[in-house]
């Protein structure tokens, strides 16, 4: 089932004369209504006029993160207020917080790009999908909200937290769908075996899982939780939210919307513009965003494009799972770390469950690396000879994968903080070690 076939079933050479002709549009259209804009493609000598193909994006500066901040709140919107009809932020945890705005003719073209992306994974008019991401200045919820409506899906504004109540609503309203982050779905689920009330009681086929990455091996253990069928969606408030593209029922990869967006992959450190099938950091241009439009943005994701045809029959190029974020990498004795890594490990063991938590510190000159897991059977704490085995066991596949040794501490069940929207992985005390 296509939601538009005549879009995502173009050819290659379709697409790129589509993209081109709307690169060119959105070029122009930063250059006259946004003033960033206008002085950066001033300094770099690039007009729509100038741009003859689509390797000439090249040429444009990315943007960054750090430019909407410094712009803040509404220096790169390319319209007036008054022509927005809805404004959303990130958390601005880091930071000032990044303000996007949204047209209608934006907002339309939102729920267009999610409604593809839902229906790719398998959602119908006939599903019944719960929102357990929370609502607010957030994009996931109402992203995900509006494109499934669009569907023709009944929708559950659920949100987060109360977690027994939105289990209750599960069991009374026969949800079929849930929308969730990984670690939140995995959690709901430990919390729905706990009831007393059987899992048959749940009709869950479909999970849309996004805000936050999800190895296989987290995804295998979701899935065999609730019985469902997952896929992994990706997107960021920056550029539209959810949408911007998502696994089909293949999953061998995440389906760009590419009449919506421009995909490149460059190296993190020089910028300049890997070969395909190379890894490297994905940079996006919007091509239809009237609101607040951005050239070569720099969505610090770590992936990989792969433009080989797909057995869904949809054409357009597809992005590996996230890597890690060149943001979030951590850098242990010289070697790169992804939190990823270390989460293939965890969630393949039986032993442990699917939270764990990565504690960074600087001892002297050098920085270490603790990792923290959870057992699934608090029996095993009684247990000596089996506890140590299994620390020796994780310590070494987790030497195998990384190249550096760190240390394994296994907790009691239940004992690491569970997170309802994104989980926050990472607790670096190398500030407070010195």
């Amino acid at each position: 089932m296509f939601f538009n076939k005549e879009i995502e079933c173009m050819s290659r050479k379709e697409i790129d004369s589509l993209q081109l002709e709307r690169l060119k549009w959105t070029v122009d259209y930063c250059y006259k209504n946004v003033p960033f804009y206008t002085k950066r493609l001033d300094e770099c000598g690039i007009t729509a006029e100038k741009i003859k193909s689509l390797s000439d994006i090249q040429y444009i500066p990315p943007t960054t993160k750090d430019d909407l901040r410094d712009n803040y709140p509404f220096g790169l919107f390319a319209q007036p207020v008054k022509n927005i009809a809805r404004i959303h932020a990130s958390s601005g945890t880091t930071g000032k917080p990044t303000v996007v705005g949204y047209t209608k003719t934006d907002l339309e073209n939102w729920a267009e790009c999610v409604a593809r992306i839902v229906v790719a994974a398998g959602a119908t008019p006939d599903d019944i999908v719960q929102i357990c991401f929370g609502y607010g200045m957030f994009t996931g919820a109402l992203g995900l909200h509006y494109g499934l409506e669009k569907l023709g899906a009944t929708v559950v504004p659920n949100s987060s937290g109360n977690s027994e109540k939105s289990l209750m609503f599960m069991r009374d309203f026969g949800t079929t769908g849930i929308v969730a982050t990984p670690s939140y779905a995995l959690y709901l689920a430990e919390l729905a075996q706990e009831l007393p009330f059987p899992m048959s009681d749940y009709k869950i086929t479909l999970g849309l899982l996004g805000s936050e990455g999800c190895t296989p091996e987290m995804r295998n253990e979701i899935e065999k939780a609730w019985g469902l069928f997952a896929t992994d969606n990706y997107g960021m408030s920056e550029l539209m939210g959810p949408g911007v593209s998502g696994e089909c029922r293949e999953r061998n990869g995440l389906h760009f919307c590419e009449d919506f967006f421009i995909p490149e992959i460059v190296d993190s450190e020089t910028l300049e513009v890997k070969d395909k099938g190379e890894v490297g950091e994905l940079l996006v241009t919007t091509l239809c965003k009237e609101g607040i439009p951005l050239l070569r943005y720099r969505t610090r994701d770590i992936t990989r494009l792969n433009y080989d045809s797909c057995k869904c029959g949809r054409t357009g190029v597809r992005m590996d799972k996230v890597i890690g974020r060149s943001d979030d990498m951590l850098k242990i004795r010289g070697v790169n770390v992804f939190p990823g890594q270390i989460e293939s490990v965890i969630v393949a063991d039986s032993r442990v469950g699917g939270n764990y938590q990565l504690v960074v510190r600087r001892e002297g000159y050098a920085d270490t690396l603790e990792v923290k897991v959870e057992l699934v059977d608090a029996t095993l704490l009684e247990k000596f000879s089996e506890l140590e085995r299994l620390q020796k066991e994780l310590f070494h596949r987790i030497h195998t994968v990384l190249g550096i040794k760190c240390k394994v501490t296994i907790c009691a069940p239940k004992t690491l903080t569970r997170f309802e929207g994104k989980a926050k992985r990472i607790l670096d005390l190398r500030n407070e070690d010195n």
